[in-house]
């Protein structure tokens, strides 16, 4: 792929555009910018309208006569001038956005590609982790397409194909997924001159300590967890019909959500009669937060606080902007009954359908923590902390653990298949050292009968 024109690149200067944009990134994000204004329009409005009717009450019907009580309604009536203004303002971001989405979508197939680089697919990640059922829905050109990577560049599921991209491709599959607003490239750190931890890749010391073939899958994080699982579970389908080996064993490592997503394939790969679950011998998660995380516990509480009252009640919709990947984290949703037929933003209550971890198959969990270990009259209390709440600073060890308050919805990880990390965060168990000793560990074991 090439690279921008000089004079493309000058035009990004000015536009104070980042180099590393691609031309349809510009189309999406301008479209982003369009449906930004007209929602903020939109919030305005209704938090104008709620004003006129809490003024309006003091005046009993003389007040009344100035607000439209239509139910559904925001409170301004339509034939006013506040109507007008409103209506007009998003009149011309309607016209301009279409106008600038109808010039860059002739312009995008002209311009010269370029290759990707890690900012631009950390800003992908980080939209399709917040808006990515949204992107979709629009069909965005943000939007990530799920596929099997290889070194960051998609794999094309066919025999020939992969038998000359992969040459050294052995029977031993390792699918890594990431977590929420991550992608492909971050499961390999870089380390810095003078950093404690160099750079470090699981799937690379997996492959060099035990042989395994690593590919990593690159997928929209802000969708369903089941909807990405049923994708999952017909991309796994495809790999092992066109991988250019006979398949002795897969093995997925989930890190975060990618530990839920895994979870969601293995069932709706059973459901399916796919053929791939029987090769399925190991699942491994880390800091997967299998009963949920609290963040988005307390995003659900600040939602039901600002709907309590009308005035407020416009802002709720800032917090619901975000994608239906985050609020299936709430409760660790793995399965579609456990969302559909609900409204997401309303839900504080667990009403999950349990599911437990895949029949036949070795699941190993990794938990951390920020608290190390250490004597002390506080130390229980840090412990005790750690494992409630804290945890890696993101997910509490009980619930990356499997274990739930209700013995009837734990998760049964082995003894011996259970590791608490001390003293990391939820990032740290991408890049440490200690992590991938503990994976060589585990799946340098005899394979599971």
């Amino acid at each position: 792929m090439s690279p921008l024109t000089p004079a493309g690149k000058a035009k990004s200067r000015i536009l104070g555009l980042p180099g590393w944009l691609h031309a349809s990134d510009i189309q999406g994000l301008a479209q982003l910018v369009t449906q930004a204004t007209l929602g903020v329009t939109g919030l305005t409005e209704n938090v104008h309208g709620q004003v006129y009717k809490t003024v309006a009450s003091f005046f009993g019907p003389l007040g009344a006569r100035f607000v439209d009580r239509t139910a559904g309604g925001n409170g301004v009536r339509s034939a006013g001038v506040t109507a007008w203004v409103y209506g007009s303002v998003k009149g011309v971001t309607q016209l301009v956005g279409g106008a600038v989405n109808v010039v860059l979508s002739g312009v995008v197939p002209l311009m010269a590609k370029k290759p990707s680089s890690r900012q631009r697919e950390a800003m992908l990640a980080a939209l399709n982790g917040v808006l990515g059922d949204r992107l979709s829905e629009t069909g965005n050109p943000l939007g990530i397409q799920m596929s099997l990577r290889h070194a960051g560049q998609p794999l094309t599921l066919e025999k020939a194909t992969l038998a000359q991209r992969l040459p050294a491709a052995t029977g031993k599959l390792l699918v890594l997924i990431h977590g929420l607003c991550m992608n492909d490239l971050q499961w390999r750190s870089h380390g810095e001159p003078g950093a404690p931890h160099l750079a470090h890749d699981h799937g690379l010391q997996l492959a060099a300590a035990l042989g395994y073939t690593p590919l990593y899958l690159h997928y929209n994080s802000g969708l369903h967890i089941s909807a990405n699982g049923r994708q999952l579970a017909v991309l796994l389908e495809q790999l092992l019909q066109a991988w250019p080996q006979p398949v002795q064993e897969l093995t997925l490592l989930g890190h975060s959500m990618g530990g839920l997503l895994a979870r969601s394939a293995c069932q709706q790969g059973v459901q399916a009669g796919h053929a791939w679950p029987e090769r399925l011998k190991r699942l491994v998660f880390l800091g997967t937060p299998h009963h949920g995380a609290p963040l988005e516990r307390v995003g659900n509480w600040v939602d039901r606080a600002l709907g309590r009252y009308a005035v407020t009640r416009p802002f709720a919709r800032i917090g619901q902007i975000r994608s239906a990947g985050i609020t299936d984290l709430r409760h660790g949703n793995v399965q579609q009954g456990d969302w559909q037929g609900s409204d997401r933003f309303e839900g504080a209550s667990d009403t999950r359908q349990f599911l437990p971890l895949p029949a036949g198959v070795a699941c190993y969990a990794v938990a951390a923590t920020t608290v190390t270990h250490g004597a002390g009259p506080l130390a229980p209390v840090r412990q005790a902390l750690s494992r409630k709440g804290i945890g890696d600073g993101l997910v509490p060890l009980e619930s990356a653990l499997g274990l739930h308050q209700d013995p009837r919805r734990c998760l049964a990880f082995a003894p011996g298949k259970q590791w608490i990390a001390p003293g990391m965060n939820h990032l740290d168990l991408l890049r440490r050292p200690e992590v991938g000793r503990q994976l060589v560990q585990w799946l340098g074991r005899p394979v599971p009968g």
